[in-house]
């Protein structure tokens, strides 16, 4: 392999109004290897990537990027300039047009046009023949709506190496992939490594940069902490170089009591809302306890999410069954609803779910809490100000105030956000779906911590995680699910990988 470096970061500073984002960063990538860049949320990987990427033009950073020898100087239309200097990336949120055909995704705003139209024939050829490259099997002519996500991912892929990228960029590729998809991805990948494409592979999961990576650099507080070989490291220095300190245990012990049971289902079916012959709940039957951590675990498809979203109102239609908060029988048929029974969500994409990304720490808070401050048709701004601080105090949100945007926060302090608000509503039952999904290892720390204090105080906690061993290390008893149905709860300190996937995966029926 080329050893010669393709980018060079020589004490690059990025600075905001009241933080430092990047503070004298400097390091190297080699032509043709897979960098890892690892560092919890706010450590300065994202700015890294937007001035890389042309987001920030080479006039509001100080220090120099070399790029193949030459200084990168990316102006005002710097993103297009990126993308034509092959520099390309692939981002967490998909940014594909669903309605439109994988080859047209892929040629997008750069169609081959003779005499005066596209050239749909060249278009789907040269798709094919890129994707035929770099190994990606995909159906050029396929609508991508009918894609699952791992094969959007190679979309995505083939629509930047369509750009000849020199330097592709992918931040956490693998966050709603299955362990199959995370497979095809690091053959993709090796793939790519062959033809000489450099790779910046950005994620939260630490096993993948031993899987994937030559080199790593870990960034903390906007500064380059190390980089080294994959090979030098595992994962217990990595996470001392990324939040500064030892880790003794991932998963925090509690002191839980669970008491008697809060929440009971029985027997739950239910309806898909578009096809109401088809049921996505078919006999779910669980119960939880006072100060409990109950896990579901199961694999994708196995309603999982289907199950906590009708619970909370806002799914599938209810058919058969029963639903029990304390003692009382519910069936909420909205969010309002469910709320007021004692019922909260933090739902598992909280970007699109969880938050509204436009407004402040404050308004996403008190939002779904505002009868707490209103009199009449006012609202008490000093009350919902002071409610909503103890609330973000007690989290220890990140940010300056709390009139700082939900969309420039860190992910873990996004999450906290969500779970601030729903804390302030005072719930019995708290369902936590992925709770801990793109969020890097110290914050979901601080999460797993906060869960356990929860339980220790009463609440009734409700995990989905596609992290088995996190469903492992935090759950008192765990619901193993199939299929659209409950097969057992275990006891979290009795149950094993091989044990509860072989219930996930309906190979054990008890």
């Amino acid at each position: 392999m080329d050893t010669e470096n393709i980018l060079e970061f020589q004490h690059v500073t990025k600075q905001f109004p009241g933080v430092v984002a990047l503070n004298d960063v400097s390091f190297n990538i080699r032509r043709g290897e897979i960098h890892g860049l690892c560092g919890e949320n706010g450590a300065g990987k994202s700015t890294l990537v937007k001035i890389l990427s042309g987001v920030y033009p080479h006039d509001t950073y100080e220090g120099t990027v070399i790029y193949g020898g030459e200084e990168l100087k990316l102006g005002d239309s710097s993103i297009q300039e990126a993308g034509k200097k092959g520099i390309a990336i692939v981002y967490q949120e998909l940014t594909l047009v669903p309605t439109r055909t994988v080859g047209e995704n892929v040629f997008l705003g750069k169609e081959p046009v003779e005499h005066g139209g596209i050239n749909w024939n060249k278009l789907y050829a040269d798709t094919q023949a890129i994707l035929t490259q770099y190994q990606l099997d995909v159906d050029p002519r396929a609508t991508v709506n009918d894609l699952g996500v791992g094969k959007m991912q190679m979309v995505e892929i083939a629509k930047a190496l369509s750009e000849n990228a020199k330097v592709l960029i992918l931040d956490e590729p693998t966050s709603a992939l299955s362990k199959g998809e995370v497979e095809k991805l690091m053959e993709i990948l090796r793939t790519l490594k062959k033809h000489g494409i450099t790779c910046i592979y950005i994620s939260h999961r630490l096993e993948e940069f031993f899987m994937i990576t030559d080199q790593v650099t870990v960034m903390r507080d906007g500064k380059v902490i190390t980089t080294q070989p994959i090979g030098d490291l595992d994962q217990n220095i990595l996470i001392k170089y990324m939040v500064g300190r030892e880790m003794k245990e991932r998963f925090p012990k509690g002191d839980r009591k669970p008491g008697e049971v809060i929440f009971e289902v029985k027997d739950l079916e239910a309806a898909d809302p578009f096809v109401p012959d088809r049921k996505v709940l078919n006999g779910v039957s669980f119960n939880v306890h006072k100060g409990e951590i109950l896990g579901i675990a199961g694999l994708m498809g196995s309603g999982r999410t289907e199950l906590v979203m009708t619970l909370f109102g806002e799914y599938a239609k209810i058919v058969n069954g029963s639903i029990y908060l304390d003692g009382k029988d519910i069936k909420p048929t909205s969010a309002r609803e469910a709320i007021n029974s004692g019922l909260s969500l933090v739902p598992e994409d909280r970007k699109k779910m969880g938050l509204i990304m436009i407004q402040s720490i404050l308004r996403n808070i008190s939002l779904p809490n505002l009868n707490l401050f209103t009199r009449g048709l006012a609202i008490n701004s000093y009350e919902e100000t002071k409610a909503c601080m103890k609330q973000a105090k007690s989290l220890t949100i990140k940010a300056p105030n709390l009139d700082v945007l939900a969309e420039t926060l860190s992910g873990g302090n996004q999450q906290k956000v969500v779970i601030s608000k729903w804390l302030l509503s005072k719930p019995k039952v708290l369902i936590m779906d992925d709770p801990t999904r793109g969020i890097d290892v110290g914050a979901k720390y601080e999460i797993y911590k906060l869960m356990n204090d929860l339980a220790e105080n009463g609440v009734a906690i409700i995990m989905i995680s596609s992290d088995l061993e996190e469903v492992m290390g935090m759950s008192d008893r765990i619901m193993v699910m199939c299929r659209g149905h409950s097969t057992v709860t275990l006891s979290g300190k009795d149950a094993d990988k091989e044990h509860i996937m072989a219930l996930a995966t309906g190979v054990a029926v008890i």
